[in-house]
C-alpha cells in the first residue's frame, strides 16, 4: 500500500533536495502547485490517521496545505519534502484539535467509512488496506493513537515525539507499547512486544 513515512528509520539526510521546493519558496506558482498536488494524498492520509472519522479529514488536510505553503521558506532541507510536510501536517492537526472542545466533537463522528472515493491511483486493495488500519487506529485512546502514527508512520523517533507531544519520553515509550499491544490484539495477534526502533511499522 502506499506508506506515509519513511520506510525505516530517518537517516536520510543524504537525499538530494527537491528543486521545486525552493523554487516554490521564491515565489514560482508552477512549482508551489506540483508540491502540493504530489503531497496532497500523503497528507490526508497522515490526517485520517490521526483524527477519528472522515467528517474533518479534507478540511484539516487543506489547513496543512496552507500550513506547508506558508512555512516553505523555513524548510532547509535537511531531509526530504515528505518528511518535513509530515511534521507541518502533524503540528496542523494538533494545533486544530486543542482549539475547543466544539471542534474536537466533531472529531468523534465516525462517518460510513467506505463510502467515499480511494485516492486518485491508488489501487482497491491499498485502499481497504488503509481503511483497515484506520478502522484499528479508531478503536485506541487519542495519545496512544498520535504517538503510534507519529512513530510508526511519520518516523518520529521517541525523543522526537516527546518535543512534539509534550510528554516525557518514559510516558511516550508506555504508550506505544500499550497502544501496539491493542492494535495486536485487535488483530488477534499475542505474545511479542514490537520493537521501538521503528521497523514494526503500520504501513
Amino acid at each position: 500500500m502506499e506508506t506515509v513515512g519513511p520506510p525505516g528509520g530517518r537517516d536520510t539526510t543524504d537525499e538530494p533536495r527537491d528543486p521545486r521546493v525552493a523554487a516554490a519558496a521564491h515565489g514560482d506558482r508552477a512549482a508551489a502547485e506540483d508540491l502540493l498536488l504530489e503531497t496532497l494524498p500523503r497528507v490526508r492520509n497522515l490526517v485520517r490517521y490521526l483524527v477519528r472519522g472522515d467528517a474533518v479529514v479534507d478540511d484539516l488536510a487543506q489547513e496543512a496545505l496552507v500550513a506547508i505553503l506558508q512555512g516553505l521558506p523555513t524548510c532547509r532541507g535537511e531531509g526530504p519534502f515528505a518528511a518535513w510536510a509530515d511534521r507541518v501536517t502533524a503540528r496542523t492537526v494538533f494545533s486544530r484539535l486543542r482549539r475547543g472542545r466544539a471542534y474536537a466533537a466533531r472529531l468523534a463522528v465516525l462517518g460510513d467509512e467506505l463510502d467515499r472515493s480511494p485516492d486518485g491511483g491508488a489501487r482497491p486493495d491499498d485502499y481497504l488496506a488503509r481503511r483497515r488500519i484506520v478502522a484499528l487506529l479508531d478503536e485506541l485512546p487519542d495519545e496512544q493513537r498520535h504517538a503510534l502514527v507519529l512513530h510508526h508512520v511519520a518516523g518520529l523517533s521517541v525523543p522526537e515525539l516527546a518535543l512534539e507531544l509534550d510528554a516525557p519520553a518514559e510516558t511516550v515509550r508506555s504508550r506505544l507499547r500499550l497502544g501496539m499491544r491493542r492494535l495486536r490484539a485487535s488483530c488477534g495477534l499475542t505474545g511479542t512486544e514490537p520493537p521501538e526502533d521503528g521497523h514494526d511499522r503500520l504501513e
